[in-house]
């Protein structure tokens, strides 16, 4: 059974009180005051057990190489002849350790939360590892290559090493699991007695990483009652994207029959702008599919609906180009900045960079920055008015610094800070518009841009699609190669929009 010590869930008492309050509620939210007081508790992300699973690898990898070379050193001494030699087995033995332990599915999170239950299987594929090294090394006659006393205690000091770790991950697992620092918050979309069975199976599940943090349903308390298996039904489920907002939740679990696919196609045009994992609950489904059709909570099947983008440890290698490039972008580009600054600075009167609100990541209000472009008392932080061909409120340094995109220089601090990426997305103005209709207003699925973080360029610029929103048209464009970028994502599409966009800024006949 998972460990519900740290955050229980709200009981049917602590439901009742909260419905009491809810007069009290802040009014900041469309939510009621029972979702969103349990939104709050959740507003601070969690440790994907994914990237967990990925650290401990490398660290077990470590821990294997790093005691080979060590005693190496300190026994056999640090003899740049023999060093090659001793660390190729080393590699060897560390690469095959970390395999041996992916197949025994040793990085699963119940061995990992509990190994003396694996205990045995552990050491066992610890002793086959160097046993198959020693057997290599006798059948390829090179065992006398190497020391017998090094072989030995590196097997011993090892072992204890591994077996130290072992414990005190399922220590730190534990705590994680207990203080709901890792955990996937799961939300069930459709109520009734389909929600209850599921919510059972799952709680069933030992070790399972889920928390459910409450159900909506678009169905009245006849047909879908207030509070399931000790949850409570917080509400539509449009209420839903604005509270998986808040939450920081991880995935949704539609749980209506496969049959129903006219009011599935209908939740997930709602739901697929979310930034989440959405499973499609097969647990009282008679339909059977192959086994690679299925995700799995503990032994309960999830048909795969949609999947978050750029998850786990894509978004650290995101986050790492990111990084990389956007210090490369500032050391290259400072004599310009420094320029440009300077150039503002000596036309007009103000702050050199303008900073603007923005949609982001998750429909969130990000602050981007650019290089002034307009006259201090004509600025348009809110972009109500877009804009547009020999506009007067844009200064002549600002015309010349809007055609050459040189004003979007200072958005590689936001990459670097995190704000922003690189490429993605561009970020629209809050107030942003077209024909007095904000953007998602005039495009279906407008939001699903967010799902991954905004960019200083992207796909849908590089293909022409910048500069003044006129029609909605442009809009509709804009949102369909930025969803496509979303849908293909990888870093060589990231590299190649960044080597592109050079090149396609030369078209300026739509920067005004």
């Amino acid at each position: 059974m998972r460990d519900n010590n740290a955050k229980p869930k709200l009981t049917r008492e602590s439901v009742r009180n909260l419905l009491s309050d809810e007069e009290s509620s802040t009014g900041k939210s469309s939510l009621s005051s029972v979702a969103y007081t349990i939104a709050s508790q959740y507003a601070q992300s969690t440790n994907s057990p994914v990237m967990i699973s990925g650290i401990m690898r490398i660290i077990e990898f470590m821990i294997v190489a790093v005691t080979g070379i060590a005693i190496y050193i300190f026994y056999v001494g640090a003899s740049p002849s023999l060093f090659l030699h001793y660390l190729l087995a080393v590699v060897v033995t560390a690469t095959a350790t970390v395999f041996m332990l992916e197949l025994s599915d040793s990085y699963q999170l119940a061995t990992m939360r509990d190994p003396f239950s694996k205990f045995g299987r552990l050491v066992i594929i610890w002793s086959g590892v160097f046993a198959m090294m020693s057997l290599a090394a006798f059948f390829l006659k090179i065992s006398e290559d190497y020391s017998r006393v090094w072989f030995g205690a590196w097997f011993l000091c090892g072992l204890v090493l591994f077996v130290a770790f072992r414990l005190i991950m399922s220590r730190l697992i534990r705590r994680w699991a207990r203080n709901g620092k890792m955990e996937r918050r799961a939300v069930l979309v459709g109520g009734g007695k389909p929600a209850e069975d599921l919510i059972r199976s799952i709680e069933q599940q030992p070790y399972n990483d889920i928390r459910i943090c409450g159900v909506f349903d678009d169905r009245d308390a006849k047909r879908s009652p207030p509070i399931v298996a000790g949850y409570p039904k917080l509400g539509n489920i449009s209420e839903l994207i604005e509270f998986a907002r808040i939450a920081h939740i991880d995935m949704l679990i539609v749980c209506l029959p496969i049959t129903a696919e006219e009011r599935v196609l209908s939740l997930l045009k709602k739901l697929w702008v979310l930034p989440v994992d959405i499973r499609l609950s097969a647990h009282n489904n008679h339909l059977q599919f192959r086994p690679r059709a299925y995700s799995y909570i503990g032994s309960v099947a999830m048909i795969d609906l949609f999947d978050k983008p750029i998850n786990d440890w894509d978004s650290v290698a995101k986050r790492a180009f990111d990084i990389f490039f956007s210090l490369f972008g500032i050391l290259v580009f400072s004599p310009i900045m420094l320029a440009t600054a300077l150039a503002i600075r000596l036309e007009s009167e103000g702050s050199v960079i303008f900073k603007q609100q923005r949609h982001g990541f998750n429909n969130e209000i990000i602050e981007v920055w650019k290089f002034r472009s307009m006259y201090t008392e004509m600025c348009d932080p809110t972009a109500r008015n877009a804009v547009v061909k020999n506009d007067p409120r844009v200064t002549r340094v600002g015309r010349f610094i809007r055609k050459t995109s040189i004003d979007e220089l200072p958005q590689f601090f936001n990459s670097l800070m995190g704000t922003l990426s690189l490429v993605g997305p561009r970020p629209h103005a809050i107030a942003a518009h077209s024909h007095n209709l904000l953007y998602n207003d005039v495009v279906d699925g407008y939001f699903a841009r967010h799902r991954v973080k905004p960019g200083v360029t992207g796909w849908a610029q590089i293909n022409g699609w910048r500069g003044e929103i006129d029609s909605d048209d442009k809009i509709k464009m804009r949102t369909e190669f930025d969803l496509y970028y979303i849908e293909n994502w990888s870093l060589w599409f990231d590299l190649k929009i960044l080597l592109l966009t050079p090149i396609r800024l030369l078209n300026t006949d739509n920067a005004y």
